[in-house]
């Protein structure tokens, strides 16, 4: 009798055993299972993690782990959408369709916007640039004022450039802008770059400015590599025609205001404001901030395919939404607990078109006199010392020439976008002083459209000078049938990504524009019209360059 038992009891125990067994099969097989036959998008990832090592030929040690998921936090792209062969009729529609309710919301509001106080015929922003004050014709160039004399034999070839990203990358099916060709043929990028002078980025009118937007959306990317530096994750992408952009990834979405308690110096990187930041530079008629346009991505063919960075390929996981992450090298905000998700691998970013390489057209970078502490208790001496503009005037190059107005057109920039984050500016070392400030890294713009940031406008109300173009400008924007806010939300509804801003940053800017304005105002009270406001209209430029002290 006992061994009958004990035989049942070993037959249950195997019994037991083996449904076990098959239990952890299935729920090991589940997940490959409902991939195959679930949703059926065409977006999916295009391959298991365990397969990306084999795949890339890297040791099988690099296999990625399924992480925790992320995608609810604020760097999550909760707003992207997969548009992978859509026809680009349909493109629009599709996105009005899949983007958040609120992104649905403000774009409602943007056009309404548009259409409250846009002209019964036409555009506003055409009738702006057909203004006088934007059909000032810049001096007559002369061979120093260039920063390339296409007459010259100089190869504009990429590969030539002290850029290791290039190596590798020839493909003779590919253009390649080096050779005997005329400038009309150049890719749109070197165009770009063949027309900086020393008074602009790009003409008013250049039409090679809206191509090379155009091709920032479409060009095929063939490299990606992490950038170098910095405190937030930017790649750096090259296209098929041998261009290159700066990325920056999607981390909040368009209605999160930076938390009340950040430091300026720790809050996000927005890559809608990177976006906006052309637009209003181009309003503004500076016309100082490289090409940005949005685009969306495909995180698993445009990025992880395509890198050759391997830290940048380690950090590439699957969450378990499904959905593809990865979260880079950086000195902020670059974990697992800040990583990038897509829905299921389209990001949205910025991308902002390269600047000449520095081997071709070296830049100098200056520390801004107005730069903050960067210390959580610390000052600035100029936060401290209500004469520092005095010092400033006395110090080169602030002490002649148009650099000092340069700095106050860049803090009118800075405040209507609300970005404190001013530290360092750039400018091309060909033009030495006499040249105008680029205008990059504006990421930390539009974060707060609740709160006016008066210490950024600091550098104008103790120096009270003001370019006579940029105050009747700002006067002229103030205009009901010129209102800036209607004039960004024109603008921006051009750019693939469109809403960029909601509502109440577009109103913000209007607010802010009448305090810059007051501030002016209350400079020509104290100072007097003529100290105030440098009279840069004038035929003779060298008139501009004296200072009135």
């Amino acid at each position: 009798m006992k061994m009958i038992l004990l035989r049942k009891f070993r037959v249950l125990i195997l019994m037991v055993f083996l449904v076990a067994c098959s239990m952890h099969i299935m729920i090991d097989l589940l997940p490959k299972l409902e991939r195959q036959g679930g949703s059926g998008c065409s977006c999916a990832p295009s391959e298991e993690p365990q397969s990306w090592g084999k795949k890339q030929g890297w040791p099988n040690k690099h296999t990625l782990r399924i992480l925790q998921d992320f995608s609810n936090e604020p760097s999550s792209n909760v707003s992207s959408r997969s548009l992978e062969r859509v026809p680009l009729a349909v493109d629009k529609a599709l996105e009005r369709q899949e983007r958040p309710r609120a992104d649905r919301k403000g774009q409602l509001k943007q056009k309404a916007a548009v259409a409250k106080s846009a002209p019964v015929t036409g555009s506003r922003l055409l009738a702006l640039f057909e203004h006088p004050l934007y059909k000032r014709s810049p001096p007559p160039l002369m061979e120093e004022d260039t920063l390339f004399n296409v007459n010259q034999d100089i190869r504009f070839d990429p590969k030539a450039a002290e850029d290791h990203s290039w190596a590798g990358e020839s493909n003779l099916d590919e253009f390649s802008p080096a050779g005997e060709l005329t400038a009309e043929s150049y890719p749109n990028w070197l165009r770009f770059h063949i027309g900086i002078n020393r008074y602009e980025l790009y003409s008013r009118h250049n039409p090679v400015i809206d191509a090379l937007l155009k091709d920032l959306v479409t060009q095929r990317i063939t490299s990606v590599a992490m950038k170098s530096g910095g405190t937030q994750l930017k790649l750096i992408m090259t296209f098929q025609n041998y261009g290159q952009a700066l990325f920056k990834p999607m981390k909040q979405t368009r209605e999160q205001e930076t938390p009340p308690d950040f430091f300026y110096f720790s809050d996000f990187e927005r890559h809608n404001a990177e976006i906006a930041a052309f637009h209003l530079d181009k309003i503004l008629d500076f016309r100082r901030v490289p090409p940005v346009a949005g685009r969306l991505v495909n995180m698993t063919k445009e990025i992880r395919d395509v890198t050759r960075d391997k830290k940048l390929w380690r950090t590439f996981f699957i969450s378990p939404a499904n959905n593809v992450c990865f979260y880079g090298e950086c000195s902020y905000y670059c974990s697992t607990e800040h990583a990038l998700c897509g829905k299921p691998d389209q990001i949205e970013g910025s991308l902002a078109a390269f600047l000449p390489d520095l081997a071709l057209a070296k830049r100098k970078t200056w520390r801004n006199p107005w730069r903050r502490s960067y210390h959580k208790r610390k000052k600035a001496e100029w936060e401290v010392d209500p004469d520092y503009c005095e010092e400033v005037k006395q110090t080169p190059p602030y002490d002649s020439g148009t650099r000092l107005l340069d700095v106050m057109d860049m803090t009118i920039f800075d405040f209507l976008m609300g970005n404190m984050d001013r530290h360092h500016y750039e400018t091309f070392e060909k033009f030495g002083n006499e040249t105008f400030i680029i205008h990059l890294d504006n990421g930390r713009g539009f974060g707060k459209h609740s709160h006016d940031e008066m210490s950024i406008l600091v550098p104008l109300t103790q120096c009270c000078r003001v370019r006579k173009s940029t105050h009747l400008r700002l006067q002229l924007l103030a205009r009901e049938e010129y209102k800036l806010s209607t004039l960004m939300a024109e603008s921006l509804t051009r750019d693939r990504l469109s809403p960029i801003l909601i509502q109440p940053h577009l109103e913000a800017m209007d607010r802010r524009l009448r305090l810059v304005l007051n501030a002016v105002s209350d400079c020509i009270r104290k100072e007097g019209y003529i100290y105030a406001v440098e009279d840069d209209l004038l035929g003779d430029r060298e008139h501009t360059g004296r200072r009135r002290r």
